[in-house]
């Protein structure tokens, strides 16, 4: 009887430690499914391993579709919010760019997924795009501001930018260094950089998602 006893207390103390773990799911494309890289080295693992370090009780669920749009996103939230889903990081949009998708497209489909989060009680990340000059100053305007509007339209946190920790202000250029080959996809350092600039946001996601 003691030792079933004794094993009581050891299963309810491993419960206790897990219930304090938040689940984060990462919806996104290529970026978040760390194309390119080894496994260990994409943004999901990095990221994890830096929240466990600086303290948080985090697993994440790597929710990126290389190739994905917001309508991949959009199509496929459902699915990803299941039940122990405790918060969102949302990196969509980099391929409506590629592909000159229409900015209220893009709205419109980013908007379904924080509103599923919503809907499902989910504290979400967004981390915005900037779209290229070369669409015209219209389309940059609509585009850029498409996921400052939505953040605070559904009380989302907002990171300015995915690639935000690769380049210095003063110098942009310096970002080419942490890139792939393709220019598009960065390399194991350039996201260790990243997960840098967007950990301190992810904590304070956590932060929201603790119970209370």
């Amino acid at each position: 009887m003691r030792k079933f006893f004794l094993s009581f207390l050891l299963v309810l103390a491993g419960f206790a430690a897990s219930a304090g773990q938040v689940t984060v799911a990462a919806l996104g494309d290529s970026l978040t499914q760390g194309y390119g890289l080894r496994q260990g080295d994409g943004f999901v693992p990095q990221l994890e391993r830096w929240l466990r370090a600086n303290g948080a009780e985090v697993a994440l669920i790597n929710a990126g579709v290389s190739g994905d749009t917001t309508a991949g996103g959009a199509a496929r939230v459902g699915w990803t919010l299941t039940p122990d889903v405790d918060a969102m990081i949302v990196t969509l949009g980099g391929n409506d760019l590629l592909r000159g998708i229409d900015p209220a497209v893009a709205r419109g489909n980013l908007e379904t997924i924080l509103k599923a989060a919503q809907d499902a009680g989910v504290a979400v990340l967004l981390i915005g795009m900037q779209a290229p000059g070369n669409y015209g100053p219209d389309y940059k305007a609509a585009f850029d501001a498409i996921y400052p509007e939505l953040a605070t339209a559904y009380d989302a946190l907002l990171a300015d930018s995915f690639f935000a920790g690769l380049a210095a202000a003063d110098d942009p250029a310096t970002a080419a260094q942490y890139m792939q080959a393709d220019g598009i996809h960065p390399n194991a350092e350039g996201v260790r950089r990243i997960v840098e600039t967007l950990g301190p946001r992810v904590l304070e996601l956590i932060a929201l998602a603790q119970p209370s």
